[in-house]
């Protein structure tokens, strides 16, 4: 990594009475694999349309490998876009979608295809350049509206929610081919997506958005480990928040506290813990069997809600149902308490309200 490939200074965007982007301040090295993460009308797609130039920012700059583009026209800008809405021509073939932004560039014809040739070899559809879209699977139109960006050779290729036309299966090994490419070609890529599994899986680093504003920026683990509010511990994978009276009973202190569901165990009757141990009495409200775990879903004798979770090592479904009404004791190291700034924002990773605003 050599320098700063995207960089937004102060950028605010505002439609009419609607602040969409409130003040961000980013900066995205060279070289890696960059997400945007947030729920629907956390401001992250409207801060990649800026960057793209679709959008021209009410306040703040835009600089792109240093160069101040903010007043700048898309086509102006070295960078490609990659849509959910792949919009490949139907009646051309996959290596004429492909070299079609060179035409438009009045690229010679053997140039044309030679780099056409290139782009499709990265994305291993070197065998489909004469086939039609049609003829090709969601996985393999996506893959060629991604040659098409990449034929370009951008310095910043930004990625719009590419995987989220896709079946979950999918989208899971596009993830790891999409890591691979990014990798294999060594551009910087900027990736937009709602989905927390998708940000943590490819991301060199990641953004998490909300309201307009970003509250914490860090790798995968940092992120995820480590949330510096109670937004982040919430959205980023399944979190619990304790305060007040009940984080006080438990942990000995009132200040907001995030617990991850996996760092619990879960046990019957009575027990005593040492002073390196959190322990925590109560109901089992709801149980949820998701095959290889189990969420189970406490009610503290304390005040407040605890989700558990389990690996389902040898549980079967019924054996696991059978836990709900029963009392159990609660149990973690105490050194998984992550002090959280506010509470404020979805507890359970769900993707909260849509507000109109990406």
């Amino acid at each position: 990594m050599t320098g700063a490939a995207v960089r937004l200074e102060q950028v605010r965007k505002r439609f009419g009475d609607i602040v969409a982007v409130d003040g961000v301040d980013l900066e995205v090295p060279e070289g890696e694999f960059f997400s945007m993460l947030g729920p629907s009308g956390s401001g992250k797609t409207t801060c990649l349309r800026m960057i793209a130039g679709f959008e021209a920012p009410s306040e703040g700059r835009i600089l792109l490998g240093g160069q101040d583009v903010t007043r700048l026209a898309p086509y102006e800008r070295d960078v490609n876009t990659v849509f959910q809405d792949y919009a490949l021509f139907p009646h051309m073939t996959v290596e004429e979608n492909v070299g079609y932004g060179l035409k438009v560039k009045k690229v010679p014809r053997g140039e044309r295809r030679d780099r056409a040739a290139d782009a499709l070899a990265m994305v291993q559809l070197s065998a489909f350049a004469g086939r039609r879209p049609s003829q090709l699977s969601g996985g393999q139109r996506q893959r060629v509206a991604l040659a098409r960006a990449l034929v370009n050779r951008p310095k910043v290729l930004l990625l719009d929610e590419p995987l989220g036309a896709l079946d979950l299966k999918l989208r899971q090994a596009m993830q790891i081919e999409l890591k691979e490419i990014q990798q294999a070609v060594g551009l910087t890529f900027l990736y937009v997506t709602h989905d927390q599994e998708e940000a943590l899986t490819m991301s060199d680093r990641l953004a998490v958005f909300n309201h307009g504003q970003i509250e914490q920026v860090g790798s995968p683990a940092e992120v995820y480990e480590r949330p510096e509010t109670g937004f982040v511990a919430g959205f980023v994978g399944t979190s619990n928040v304790l305060e007040g009276d009940a984080a006080k009973a438990v942990a000995g202190d009132p200040h907001p506290f995030t617990i991850r569901p996996e760092k619990i165990a879960m046990a019957e009757g009575d027990g005593t813990t040492d002073a390196e141990h959190c322990t925590a009495t109560g109901h089992v409200r709801e149980v949820v069997y998701l095959g290889a775990v189990t969420r189970y879903l406490v009610r503290l004798d304390v005040g407040g809600e605890l989700v558990v979770m389990q690996q389902n090592l040898a549980t079967s479904s019924m054996e696991a149902l059978q836990v709900r009404g029963k009392a159990v004791r609660l149990v973690w190291d105490r050194k998984y308490n992550r002090p959280v700034e506010s509470t404020g924002g979805a507890m359970d990773g769900s993707s909260g309200p849509e507000e109109g605003v990406a």
